[in-house]
């Protein structure tokens, strides 16, 4: 099928303002890619938060991560959110041997913030026991020395493949890891590089994705959740979007994750919530604004469940005395990531409501369920 078929524009509104009055920037989304008839995001779940929660998962004081416990959390929230009666019939309603499965995980914040290995290892055993090969799994990322550095190759088999977009032997920035034909353009700030390509294998080689974001404040953002790491995740050139203290995040995240075939591969969302930061993120650099959730969400909707993550970071600043996320005031703003009463950017959490309104999920707290569960 002719790819210009479906190159479109995506312009601003008054529907799609910005939480600061401006206008959405006009995005030109170009991808050879039909939208599916059903999409990962929302997908079957919508509306939907299944968080588990055990204090036995991570030791507060060593941030060692206890696998079992990891592994019971994640049947138990499997079970809950799909109805199965066994953990393959719950991985099985998502999953067949024929797909080829990524597993976008978050490895900025490494070594302390990340996506656990623990956590990695009992998804990726749960879908080699339902009879998908090793070798049909990848764990990937955008940057390789990130990657790297969590070591993920310790925790599963030898035939799994991790692989990144940029590694670390190539120049910050090639394109080899991408694919030039699916792509978002847009000029933020008259920047010469204007164009955002989606990573190569969740355009051509994935038949289905699994998110597996890190819970945690974005000085940018608000935070990090499913909607950001399945996004600036996927796509080159996205750190333009925060170049100065007035960002373009609220609307280029949700754009980034309703491009196809992104928004219908992408068919389960489990964060990892085990350790968190809740001010300077995403690296976690300052183990004062470290601490310990102890819970993993999982759901089929990225909006559904960031707004979650939005509650669980704003409680915690709000029980240290920091200003919201949601705060706009001048006065906060600071380059000294140690005081949490400054930021350098004006936050963006408003993003997962937008994303709400490209039909990514459902925002509005009331039409929210949570199921919560204790092991």
């Amino acid at each position: 099928m002719n790819r210009r078929s479906f190159l479109y524009a995506a312009a601003a509104s008054p529907v799609l303002a910005a939480a600061g009055g401006e206008m959405i920037p006009k995005y030109r989304i170009c991808t050879h890619f039909a939208s599916a008839k059903k999409s990962g995001m929302p997908g079957d779940h919508v509306g939907q938060v299944v968080r588990v929660f055990s204090e036995k998962s991570i030791d507060s004081a060593t941030a060692r991560v206890d696998r079992t416990i990891v592994k019971q959390m994640l049947s138990a929230g499997m079970r809950s959110l799909t109805g199965g009666s066994s953990d393959a019939d719950c991985w099985a309603r998502f999953f067949g041997p024929q797909d080829i499965i990524g597993i976008k995980v978050n490895c900025s914040g490494a070594p302390h913030i990340m996506s656990s290995p623990e956590l990695i290892a009992g998804i990726v055993e749960n879908l080699i026991s339902i009879g998908i090969p090793a070798k049909n799994i990848w764990i990937y990322e955008r940057f390789g020395g990130q990657l790297e550095s969590v070591h993920f190759q310790r925790y599963v088999p030898a035939d799994v493949h991790i692989w990144s977009a940029e590694p670390e032997w190539t120049p910050r920035g090639s394109l080899g890891g991408y694919d030039l034909y699916t792509y978002v353009e847009v000029d933020f700030f008259g920047e010469e590089d204007t164009r955002s390509f989606m990573v190569k294998p969740a355009a051509r080689t994935f038949t289905k994705i699994i998110n597996v974001p890190k819970m945690k404040e974005h000085q940018a953002a608000g935070v990090t959740g499913c909607l950001k790491n399945i996004s600036y995740g996927n796509f080159s050139n996205v750190d333009r979007s925060h170049r100065y203290s007035k960002t373009n995040t609220y609307s280029f995240i949700g754009t980034l994750a309703s491009v196809e075939p992104l928004k219908a591969k992408t068919v389960l969302n489990i964060m990892d919530g085990l350790s968190s930061v809740w001010q300077a993120g995403p690296f976690g650099e300052y183990p004062q604004f470290r601490f310990y959730p102890k819970q993993v969400l999982l759901g089929t909707d990225p909006v559904a469940m960031d707004h979650i993550v939005i509650e669980t970071i704003e409680a915690k600043r709000k029980a240290e005395g920091a200003p919201s996320l949601f705060d706009r005031s001048p006065s906060h703003l600071g380059r000294d990531n140690s005081n949490p009463q400054f930021n350098a950017f004006i936050r963006e959490p408003g993003h997962v409501e937008y994303a709400s309104r490209l039909g990514l999920g459902v925002y509005e707290r009331d039409k929210i369920k949570i199921k919560a569960i204790e092991l």
